[in-house]
């Protein structure tokens, strides 16, 4: 058995692999900066679907937002651990994820743009980070969070066209019902990025338009422009924000003189493939 994991911060793409049959899952996302080992633990014994393969032998390798460090990783591994008794586990950054699906054997730029935003080089072998990514409250520009950010203060300061501020109002959103998910639930970057559907819906809007290029300027300006051959240097991209507007991402970075290489919703069947042929 092999399980290939990429996970985002809002759900989880799954590749269980047993000798010539496929099986793809999907479950919520784990980052160790949102959930503990016990989560992670509890939340996989629940999964029905799951529970036939939790004593078998094999090896997972899970890759995902936030496992940026040996300690974070540790606290997702634990929780598979826990659960898949007889597998080893690996966990690694999405980051490295990005960068072994976009690789076509040379240098790329690899970004997400999905719940969250970030980049780095990769050349096959490292990674190469130019700089850090902040996390929803301080960056993540142009992702799903971003978005919902932006959409949601809109919002509240009375700011929408009225097509965009009626969707939300058919959600039951409320300025207390938002304060309480932001501020007081756990997961808000995740419930951020749910309402960036609404934005895409309605993406012919100019308010739309407007809200789009300003995340993907900022996007490129810090977490791509950094590097110092990216005019040279293939940039391509992972994630659901990056697959449903790329067009418009493509004519941004058309304009700033980037060259877009790959546009890659999900990477599971790239990933799977490496560890395969690995």
């Amino acid at each position: 058995m092999v399980i290939i994991i990429e996970s985002g911060s809002t759900k989880a793409d799954w590749l269980i692999i047993q000798g010539e049959k496929r099986y793809y899952h999907n479950t919520i996302g784990f980052n160790p900066f949102f959930h503990s080992t016990e989560t992670v633990a509890e939340t996989l014994k629940k999964d029905q679907p799951l529970q036939d393969l939790f004593d078998l032998e094999g090896e997972i390798h899970f890759y995902g937002a936030g496992c940026s460090s040996k300690e974070l990783n540790q606290t997702i591994e634990n929780g598979f651990k826990t659960v898949f008794k007889n597998a080893t586990v690996s966990v690694d950054h999405d980051l490295l994820a990005a960068g072994l699906s976009l690789y076509r054997g040379k240098n790329v730029i690899a970004c997400i743009l999905g719940t969250g935003s970030n980049s780095l080089l990769f050349d096959g072998k490292n990674l190469h980070e130019e700089v850090p990514a902040l996390g929803y409250i301080l960056g993540d520009e142009g992702s799903g969070s971003f978005f919902g950010k932006q959409i949601l203060s809109d919002f509240l300061y009375c700011r929408l066209p009225q097509k965009i501020e009626s969707d939300l109002r058919q959600l039951g959103l409320s300025k207390d019902e938002i304060f309480r998910k932001v501020y007081m639930e756990p997961n808000a970057n995740v419930f951020l990025a749910s309402i960036s559907p609404i934005l895409i819906q309605n993406k012919e809007l100019e308010y739309c338009q407007n809200l789009i290029r300003k995340g993907f300027d900022l996007f490129l300006d810090r977490h791509v422009l950094c590097f110092k051959d990216c005019f040279t240097t293939e940039v391509s991209f992972v994630g659901s924000i990056a697959a449903l507007l790329a067009s418009e991402l493509e004519a941004v970075c058309l304009e700033k003189g980037l060259t877009v290489g790959q546009i890659i919703r999900k990477p599971i069947d790239s990933l799977a493939k490496f560890h395969l042929n690995k």
